[in-house]
């Protein structure tokens, strides 16, 4: 019992019986059965953390905003990567709801994912969005401003001179992608230039190769782009690679810009233009209001936080003298 006692952190013991114990812990490398202790407290100690791609630095700094907040506050974090695939997604849901996790933090795949999070409405899990929303789900969100970003990263290319701007998204089932696609319609028939759908190409949210086949596909058109909007810090990997195949030059030949400034893209010569949003606070900021709802302090309202993102200018959009 006193053993038990000094594990459970009990102000019922001694300073020197309380020594002697975890000494004596130390020395044996005794663990506690985290499992059975759940039994007994009805608690876990531990929420679930699920993003389409952990090998996307975006996703790679929320999960260590997350863990940072988690850790203080004395929770494990339970790390799922779906790979963008829902039914891989449908089965960590799953796993959560069987492990009885005590709440989780979600980037869904896209919108095939709304009944993969009514499995948690139905189980009394609560959860919080990440970076994407879901129609329907009155629950917390944090997310960035994707329309105005994307809005005044294709103004900076009109601004410069560019008439023909490409964009290479990924799939419309995605929300940020939707609101991005609708950023960079705005900017044009505000600048009094017609959307054309030919110069929007899709490609995959997570791999590098689809959005170069997509850049071709608009490096091909009779009247090819001068100016290409990236979706995201995947997608600008893939046009940089069709741009060196096909001997174009940034910015002389290729103006480019893009969503998110991770370390990797800001390295890459030439140095890119991007709207930069601040994914570790995605992260943290998500964490406390899933602590909150855990701690029951939620109002019935449900909160939405919309981060604002960094527009910097580098030498990747710079192309203005070569646009006729």
């Amino acid at each position: 019992m006193t053993v038990s006692r000094v594990i459970n952190d009990s102000p019922r013991v001694s300073t020197e019986t309380r020594r002697r114990v975890q000494a004596s812990v130390a020395k044996l490398g005794y663990v506690p059965n985290r499992l059975a202790r759940s039994l007994i407290q009805r608690r876990t100690g531990a929420f679930g953390v699920i993003v389409p791609d952990v090998a996307n630095p975006f996703f790679t700094l929320i999960v260590r905003g997350v863990e940072r907040v988690a850790w203080r506050a004395g929770y494990h974090v339970i790390l799922c990567d779906t790979q963008g695939d829902l039914d891989r997604e449908r089965g960590y849901l799953e796993d959560m709801v069987s492990f009885q996790v005590e709440g989780v933090l979600i980037a869904p795949v896209g919108d095939g994912s709304r009944p993969h999070l009514r499995l948690l409405t139905r189980n009394s899990v609560p959860f919080v969005l990440i970076d994407r929303s879901i129609a329907g789900f009155d629950c917390d969100l944090v997310q960035g401003d994707s329309i105005a970003g994307a809005n005044q990263l294709v103004k900076h290319l009109i601004e410069l001179g560019h008439r023909r701007i490409g964009m290479v998204t990924e799939g419309l089932d995605v929300s940020t992608a939707r609101d991005r696609l609708q950023g960079y319609r705005d900017a044009l028939v505000s600048s009094g230039l017609a959307f054309d759908e030919a110069l929007v190409a899709n490609s995959s949210a997570i791999d590098p190769v689809a959005a170069k086949e997509s850049t071709f596909q608009l490096l091909d058109l009779d009247d090819p782009p001068t100016a290409i909007f990236a979706v995201n810090n995947i997608a600008v990997i893939g046009v940089i690679e069709a741009a060196r195949d096909r001997e174009l030059e940034i910015p002389r030949d290729l103006a480019l810009v893009c969503f998110d400034d991770i370390e990797h893209v800001s390295r890459i010569y030439p140095f890119l233009t991007v709207m930069a949003q601040p994914a570790e606070t995605f992260g943290t900021i998500a964490t406390q209001l899933l602590l909150d709802h855990l701690g029951s302090r939620v109002a019935q309202r449900r909160r939405t936080v919309v981060l604002p993102a960094d527009f910097i200018v580098r030498e990747s959009s710079g192309a203005a003298s070569e646009v006729a």
